[in-house]
């Protein structure tokens, strides 16, 4: 997981910084400055440089960053090189679309356990992933020591589940069901909303095409 300490507006940008470097042909130049990456991403050269120090002391004045370096430290620092488990829970089309996904672990995350109330589906696999019961639940958890939920499952039956897998031990959860899940002070929630994110398109769409 991802530092602590940084802020999730510098968290994001480091994202993209990661990005723009592993796109670079060849692994890209010997080295690289805040200076160049700011100007091809469009970002003010003042915030990559601060964002870059926060997470690196490999920087040099007028030479810049090493760049295989730079890479490696905001991917240490996004927590890309620690690889972390996750259970899913829902094995609908989104939930087996997410464990066919094989880039997870290009960000840290690798799903190695689903589970579904779907009887039907037990035993099944999707990507390298394959489903169980849910009622397994507790004792896999217990066996398996995960930290990390995915909850792909309808609204109504989401907090339930959410409640389980706290109870479990899970400290992060990424919920792509639609609903507000209520978690313990010392667990985090991101929610993806794809409703929310559908009429924010819409809206722009609208009144993009209302101006032409």
């Amino acid at each position: 997981m991802a530092n602590k300490g940084i802020s999730k507006q510098t968290i994001e940008r480091l994202m993209l910084y990661a990005n723009y470097l592993r796109s670079l042909p060849g692994g890209g130049p010997p080295t690289i400055s805040a200076t160049y990456i700011g100007e091809q991403l469009g970002l003010n050269q003042v915030v990559v440089r601060k964002d870059l120090a926060e997470v690196s002391d490999g920087g040099r004045p007028k030479i810049g960053y090493v760049t295989s370096r730079l890479l490696a430290d905001i991917e240490h620092a996004l927590g890309y090189d620690n690889v972390n488990s996750a259970v899913l829970v829902g094995a609908g089309n989104l939930g087996r679309a997410l464990m066919s996904y094989d880039g997870f672990k290009n960000y840290g995350v690798e799903i190695v356990l689903a589970l579904d109330t779907d009887q039907q589906l037990a035993g099944c696999t999707f990507g390298n992933v394959t489903v169980m019961p849910l009622d397994k639940l507790e004792n896999l958890m217990s066996r398996m020591k995960l930290h990390i939920g995915i909850i792909t499952v309808p609204a109504q039956g989401a907090q339930d589940v959410c409640d389980r897998l706290t109870a479990a031990g899970i400290k992060a959860i990424w919920n792509f069901s639609p609903t507000t899940l209520v978690v313990p002070p010392d667990v985090m929630v991101r929610n993806e909303n794809m409703a929310v994110s559908l009429s924010l398109l819409s809206q722009h769409l609208a009144a993009s095409l209302e101006t032409v």
